[in-house]
């Protein structure tokens, strides 16, 4: 399994916008969408205009799969979704053509489908590799918006509610925090004689 880091760098992250700007709207918005709300990508690509154009808040039902040692299953979980006035510009101007019904995140393949994950990432992995980033994929969006949240209000218990996360190490280590201190350790190893 490869491990994906958070955009720690926010010269980077307007990097990346200004690269999905120059190839479409409809990537820049994908990228901004997630950086701005924090969700899974799998319940970023059921997104319709309806639910979200010309909105403060939208709600959105979390799929999330929890895994046991006997059995995995499906656990589905509701939640306000606040729509920054940045994100709400975007998403105003991008779906003027949309119908309320269609996905926000609409393929060109089909009828009326969203992108797929495997679609997904490969836009994000290509604007990474532009930008010069690397260990990059879908949950780089969530971890990012972690991240930057938990480096302006430290506040780990509003991430683990956000996340729905058991435990603050789990929220630390999943938005690279504690990534950056075993970074930080290691670097001020010297081993001197």
């Amino acid at each position: 399994m490869n491990f994906v880091q958070p955009i720690r760098d926010m010269d980077k992250i307007i990097d990346v916008q200004e690269f999905l700007a120059s190839k479409n709207k409809r990537d820049e918005l994908l990228f901004c969408f997630g950086i701005y709300t924090g969700l899974r990508i799998s319940d970023i690509l059921r997104v319709k205009k309806g639910d979200v154009y010309n909105k403060d808040v939208f709600y959105v039902t979390e799929i999330k799969t929890k895994k046991s040692r006997k059995k995995s299953r499906k656990v589905t979980s509701k939640r306000r979704i606040p729509i920054v006035p940045e994100l709400k510009r975007m998403i105003n101007a991008y779906g003027k053509e949309l119908r309320d019904e269609e996905y926000l995140f609409k393929s060109r393949q089909g009828r009326n489908q969203p992108i797929t994950r495997v679609r997904a990432y490969d836009i994000l992995r290509e604007a990474a590799f532009a930008c010069g980033l690397s260990e990059i994929g879908t949950h780089t969006l969530r971890k990012t918006f972690g991240y930057h949240i938990y480096m302006d209000t430290k506040d780990v218990a509003l991430l683990q509610d956000i996340f729905g996360h058991s435990a603050p190490y789990i929220t630390l280590k999943y938005i690279g925090v504690n990534q950056d201190a075993i970074d930080k350790a290691y670097s001020k190893l010297r081993f001197k004689r």
